[in-house]
């Protein structure tokens, strides 16, 4: 089953990308959204050996290199953390293309019975989550080359943790802080290993998670993370 299908980031995070990208790199104002859906552009957190830290925007469903255009045939929006090396979407990107996205939290569905209820789940603290990422560059074969070059991001999902099992069976991969350097270090060819590592250091994090049932809105503004009353 999909999960992490809907998440909210707020502009609390331009303070993160700041300080990520202090050293060098592209720095972008986020206005915030509480609605951010599968192929909205998002901002994404990495590392080159060029150019440093970078921040940039990022379709959310990842794209491979090979696609001829933008139809997927199955969704790439998450990509599960099990043996993931063994699937072509994602072998590549694991090994050199590792990102962090940020979120202030994330939306589930729980249903039982006849009844959905929407929940959002997030830091009790309110601090930013950093979900485990891969990335892509496509080459849109149409256009001309300055404009034919497109970032693309998936988050890594992993089997939930006990004190989530009662929103959803999977839960994204949230990584802490200290281990985002070496999830996106370009030295380092990622591998099954390294993916199992940040699933380990992620059972914590996602352990202290809280959740509140929300009311289903349309549109985007912060109403969509408040306690339904």
């Amino acid at each position: 089953m999909c999960m992490c299908g809907r998440f909210a980031l707020d502009d609390k995070v331009n303070a993160l990308i700041e300080e990520y990208v202090a050293a060098g790199g592209d720095y972008r104002q986020w206005a915030g959204s509480w609605n951010i859906k599968p192929t909205t552009q998002i901002p994404i957190l990495f590392e080159d050996e060029e150019h440093g830290h970078r921040a940039e925007l990022a379709r959310w469903s990842l794209v491979a290199p090979w696609a001829k255009d933008l139809s997927q045939k199955f969704p790439t929006f998450n990509a599960r953390s099990e043996n993931i090396t063994e699937k072509a979407t994602w072998k590549n990107p694991v090994k050199t293309k590792r990102a962090i996205v940020p979120a202030t939290g994330y939306f589930e569905w729980v249903t039982e019975g006849k009844t959905k209820t929407l929940n959002y789940i997030y830091d009790p603290a309110g601090e930013l989550l950093g979900f485990a990422g891969l990335y892509s560059w496509w080459k849109d074969p149409s256009k001309e080359e300055d404009e034919a070059w497109l970032l693309s991001t998936t988050i890594l999902t992993m089997a939930t943790v006990p004190e989530l099992a009662h929103l959803h069976d999977r839960n994204p991969v949230t990584l802490p802080r200290d281990f985002w350097d070496e999830w996106t270090a370009p030295t380092t060819v990622g591998d099954q290993t390294l993916v199992d590592a940040a699933v380990a250091a992620a059972i914590p994090i996602a352990s202290a998670l809280t959740s509140h049932q929300v009311t289903p809105l349309s549109g985007n503004s912060q109403r969509l993370i408040e306690r339904m009353s």
